[in-house]
């Protein structure tokens, strides 16, 4: 038995002896140390010694696992730090290299622009609404004065989920789902994603953002619409800004208009900006149709109000001099820094 415990430890010494990675030692530990070890199996043969010898075996095979598991931990522990030491030296840190400059992102130029108009809004008392991009048809036409049979809801125009379910082309929904709650008066604006189907261009997209503002209340006229937007064209492009209003039509609004603004470039002179006439259009607006607060359930005999809408996009193409709305989806890094 002394030999065989002999050959073992010799064995078990070469063994890690020869190992040069952390691997080969563990390899070496199961195999005589393990449960299945070369030493357990000594020690499951002790039935076959004499009861009178099995106390001298018993210590003899302690002996031999201690002599192993102190070589191999000595192995380890000087396979573990040359390891380091030569991790650390590939590791190095020279110190005088230049920092690698840290990339932070920042806000989108359609981003800015929004957080500048709600500033805006927001300092006249509106508050900030948002409602669902996929709408009801009831809400994204019916209840805005949009019959069936406009040409609006053709599918050419709009994206049908079915027919009752669209994706909605505008935010004024989330108007009509306001004015429904009946919890007057209501000064808001509502910013959000809308689609529609157009094919993409430099000022056209089939997803795009568009902010929509609504005022119910009693005694609300046109002059109240045009001196908040004069107020807002002035807060957005500058104190020299001029507001002019044409006649349009919105089923929505009765009566209703588009809005132009001085060309902030040339203050009205005339340029390749605003295509010579001094003038460029940025949104549309109206006081709000009587059969649409009848259809949310506001008395138009009692109540008046007025809606506008501009989009996003549009603000940030005027505002940052942008001649194609394609650059803002892109994600070129070139031109995002930029902001």
């Amino acid at each position: 038995m002394k030999e065989r415990l002999e050959n073992i430890r010799e064995e078990a010494l070469q063994a890690i002896s020869a190992a040069d990675v952390p691997e080969k030692l563990n390899d070496v530990r199961v195999r005589f140390l393990g449960k299945k070890g070369e030493l357990t199996a000594v020690l499951k043969g002790m039935k076959a010694v004499a009861p009178e010898d099995r106390p001298k075996v018993g210590q003899m095979v302690n002996e031999t696992r201690a002599a192993i598991e102190k070589v191999l931990e000595d192995s380890k522990s000087k396979m573990e730090r040359a390891i380091r030491e030569e991790k650390m030296k590939r590791e190095v840190i020279d110190v005088t290299l230049p920092a690698k400059k840290n990339m932070v992102g920042h806000r989108h130029p359609n981003t800015i622009a929004l957080e500048e108009v709600e500033r805006i809004f927001i300092g006249m008392g509106y508050e900030v609404v948002e409602g669902p991009e996929v709408e009801y048809d009831l809400y994204n036409f019916e209840k805005l004065n949009i019959p069936a049979d406009h040409p609006a809801k053709d599918e050419q125009d709009t994206f049908y989920i079915n027919k009752d379910i669209v994706l909605r082309t505008q935010t004024s929904p989330v108007q009509a789902r306001v004015m429904e709650q009946g919890k007057l008066p209501i000064r808001m604006i509502a910013p959000g994603r809308v689609f529609r189907s157009d094919e993409v261009d430099a000022t056209h997209s089939p997803s795009f953002h568009q902010i929509e503002g609504l005022v119910i209340d009693k005694n609300i006229s046109f002059s109240d619409l045009k001196g908040t937007l004069e107020v807002f064209a002035k807060e957005l492009f500058g104190e020299d800004t001029k507001t002019k209003f044409r006649p349009h039509h919105f089923p929505f609004t009765e009566p209703s208009a588009e809005v132009d603004v001085s060309c902030f470039k040339c203050k009205g002179k005339g340029c390749r900006f605003c295509k010579g006439s001094g003038w460029i259009e940025i949104l549309g607006c109206g006081m709000v149709h009587p059969h649409v607060l009848e259809m949310c359930g506001i008395d138009p005999e009692e109540y008046t109000g007025f809606a506008f809408g501009v989009g996003l996009e549009r603000i940030a193409l005027l505002k940052y001099e942008i001649d194609d709305m394609r650059l803002l989806y892109e994600n070129d890094i070139r031109f995002l820094k930029q902001f």
